[in-house]
Formats: structure tokens, C-alpha cells, sequence
């Protein structure tokens, strides 16, 4: 009967030191503004799940929508290498 342990050498053979590499960290960091626009979103929504939706509320989901279409569009807008100018046409 084989050893199951030499079977896990070739498996376990790169040592993993359970931290992001400054490639992870800098796509992270490049997500952020989406990443914060959708915690607003989602902090809006949960704030309207156990009362009537007011203006207030709905005024306040719409622009944490906006917010989160905007950081998408801009994210999208730099991975496609496209500058996009604050306030400018397209």
C-alpha cells in the first residue's frame, strides 16, 4: 500500500505564505473606488429593509447607485486604457 504523505509532496511543493503578492494588492487598490461605492449602496439598501422607503431614502439609494455605475465605468475606462476627463465629453 503507497504512502497518501509522498503523494502530497508534488502538491504542496510551493511554499504559500498566506499574503496577497503587490499584483493582488494593486488590482485591489485600483477596485477600491468601486469596492466603496458599492458599501455605500449596500449600506443605503439595509437601512430601508425594516421601514417604508422615504424620499430621503430614495434620493440616497439613486446617488449610491450613480456612485457605483460611475466608479464601474471609470474602472472599465482604465483597463481599456481610455483617459476620462471629470466633467468633459466623451
Amino acid at each position: 500500500m503507497k504512502s497518501i504523505g509522498a503523494l502530497h509532496a508534488p502538491v504542496t511543493a510551493l511554499s504559500f505564505d498566506g499574503e496577497p503578492s503587490a499584483v493582488e494588492l494593486d488590482a485591489v487598490e485600483q477596485e477600491m473606488p468601486l469596492i466603496l461605492a458599492e458599501v455605500d449602496l449596500l449600506d443605503a439598501r439595509i437601512m430601508v429593509l425594516d421601514r417604508p422607503v422615504t424620499e430621503l431614502d430614495a434620493r440616497r439609494i439613486r446617488r449610491a447607485r450613480n456612485r457605483v455605475l460611475a466608479a464601474r465605468r471609470d474602472l472599465a475606462n482604465r483597463a481599456a486604457g481610455v483617459v476620462s476627463v471629470p466633467g468633459g465629453a466623451a
